[in-house]
This record gives C-alpha cells, structure tokens and sequence, in this order.
C-alpha cells in the first residue's frame, strides 16, 4: 500500500484537499508517461458535465500533483468523494518525479461511467489551473485553453409571447387537442 496520490483533476487544488481532510507531508510535480488527460467521466449529479478522467495513449503524459499523505491509510479518506469504488476506481501507477520513480494511487474512471464529447464546467477547471505550481508551462497552457460546458453556451432567449392559441384538432385522436404540439387532455 502507498503512502502517495496522484491528482490530475480537481485534487490538484491544495485548498479543495485541505477542505476533504487529507493530512499531507508534502506534494511534488509528477507525470504518467503514457496516460493523457481526458474529460470524459460523467458527473453522476449531472450527466451532460464531465469530471476529469485518464486514458492510455502512448506517447503522452499527464502531470498533476503528487502528495506523500501523513500515513498510508489517508487515501482512504478520498473514496467517498471520488465515488469510489462505484464511479472511479483506485489503482497504483509509477510516477515521474524529480526525485525518481514513485509509486502512488490513482484514480481512474469506471467504464460504465465514461461518455465521450463531454465538456467540464469552467469552475472545475479552475480547480485543475490551481495546480499551476507543479505542471509544466506548456501543459498548463494546454490545460488552461480548454473549451468548458459554460464556454459554449449561448444566451438563452424567452419564447415570444403566443396570443390566442387555437387548438389544432386531430382525427386519429378524436379525444385529445392540441396547442403548438403539446397535448391537452
């Protein structure tokens, strides 16, 4: 069992571990060679949002934030808001870091829970920008150009008022009427 996690979403924000109670000794810049970054794990609060999630792609990296927890049985602490081991679950990974290979947990999204085209909201992103101090210049740039769900939408205009609906009627349902194709029964 590792004393050492590996954050590559919204962990990587001190403050949001600190509010999740995890004792800490330190954290370290660290990447996975062979892993990317990917947003592709639905919320489960609200489908049509995607949490951050890592795929296989050899070739690439993912960095993130490495923390020596205070004591092995810390990352247990995490479960519950990863939604493990329902929504993610926990594996050990080899970690690159200045100070040589590091074995650590990491959480990787279940397959039932993985739908692609999804896009994050821009307040989770900004917990992965608050990892600012342990990833790479290029890889924060990357990161931060990210398209969000906020991002692309576009204003929301009211209907125009209808002024005397006339109900349409149907043969085939004698019983029923209808406005602007809502039924009234």
């Amino acid at each position: 069992m590792s004393e050492y996690y590996f954050a590559y979403g919204s962990n990587m924000n001190a403050e949001r571990m600190r509010d999740r109670g995890l004792s800490v000794h330190r954290a370290l810049s660290g990447r996975i060679s062979g892993l990317k970054l990917a947003f592709n794990k639905r919320a489960a609060d609200a489908p049509h949002r995607a949490y951050a999630n890592v795929v296989h792609s050899p070739g690439e990296w993912v960095e993130g934030v490495l923390y020596q927890l205070c004591h092995k049985d810390e990352i247990i602490k995490m479960d519950p808001f990863e939604g493990a081991p329902r929504l993610y679950s926990r594996d050990i990974y080899v970690i690159e870091t200045a100070e040589g290979p590091i074995a650590a947990w990491v959480y990787i999204a279940n397959r039932a829970m993985i739908t692609e085209g999804l896009k994050p909201e821009r307040w989770y992103l900004q917990h992965l920008l608050a990892g600012r101090d342990f990833l790479s210049e290029p890889y924060f740039s990357q990161l931060a150009t990210t398209t969000c769900l906020d991002d692309s939408l576009e204003p929301i205009s009211s209907p125009e008022p209808i002024s005397s609906p006339e109900p349409i009627s149907s043969p085939e349902r004698s019983s029923h009427q209808f406005v602007k194709g809502t039924p009234v029964l």
